[in-house]
């Protein structure tokens, strides 16, 4: 069977703009721990304005891949750029959002205070501050819970939050790990209408996740295992290509699968 492994900006289905520098560059991106390799020569371009999605089991390399694209880790070889910029770059963090699987917020603070001050580290102005402090909290459906401290909160409330700083400050790219993981389904449905809202007024997004439909929902997909990333394409292109009818039929056909 071939394998798609199209890590360009190709006109196959998805959202994608192949005009102009990508919002994301990798070429021949590598990463190993302890002497193992997370990650093994990775080239992917993703485009301006497209919602891209990693899609792997756990351990396969996902959450290290972005870290190196948002900064926050740098490759042992290769080269990453974002929005333009070599990576990693202090100047980028105000045009990113990152969304960590595990929450970085302050118990003893209120989710209100939490954003206040990540606001305060995006320079947001008072005014443009409050209203964008009251948008998050509606997006991730906390506005009720906005004077609670964050120790009592549960952790989907926790990691609701996470997602309302990441959209804070309306990045030019969000990175998100996971970002649904242990929260309801009906508020999953109103914050993937929120993500593609997003998308439609030109945020590049990139996500990792576990969950087949929440895939089937990207322009392009990334199916990744072992560090190597297997396929490339659209949810459409990657079903055609290998006769499934689903993404976790064609993840495992696309090289998913141990051999």
């Amino acid at each position: 069977m071939t394998r798609i492994v199209n890590s360009g900006m190709g006109d196959g289905g998805g959202r994608m703009s192949d005009a102009g520098e990508p919002a994301i560059d990798l070429e021949r991106v590598g990463r190993s721990f302890d002497g193992r390799s997370i990650l093994k020569d990775v080239n992917l371009r993703i485009g301006r304005g497209e919602l891209f999605g990693l899609l792997g089991p756990s351990g396969s390399g996902k959450s290290t891949l972005i870290k190196l694209i948002a900064g926050i880790d740098k490759p042992e070889g290769g080269r990453i750029r974002v929005l333009g910029r070599q990576v990693p770059s202090l100047a980028l963090l105000s045009n990113i959002g990152y969304m960590a699987q595990s929450d970085a917020l302050y118990g003893e603070l209120s989710a209100k205070e939490n954003l206040q001050f990540f606001g305060a580290m995006f320079k947001l102005p008072g005014a443009r501050l409050a209203e964008r402090l009251e948008a998050a909290l509606s997006t991730v459906g906390l506005s009720s819970d906005a004077g609670k401290p964050v120790a009592r909160f549960s952790g989907g409330m926790k990691r609701r939050l996470s997602l309302a700083i990441a959209l804070l400050h309306e990045p030019e790219l969000l990175i998100l790990d996971e970002p649904t993981v242990g929260i309801d389904p009906v508020l999953r449905v109103s914050i993937w209408s929120s993500l593609l809202a997003l998308r439609e007024r030109g945020t590049t997004i990139l996500l990792t996740t576990h969950v087949m439909d929440e895939a089937d929902r990207c322009d392009r997909i990334g199916l990744i295992r072992e560090g190597t990333l297997t396929a490339v394409g659209s949810p459409a292109e990657l079903k055609a290509e290998s006769g499934a009818s689903t993404i976790e039929e064609a993840f495992i056909r696309l090289g998913g699968e141990k051999r």
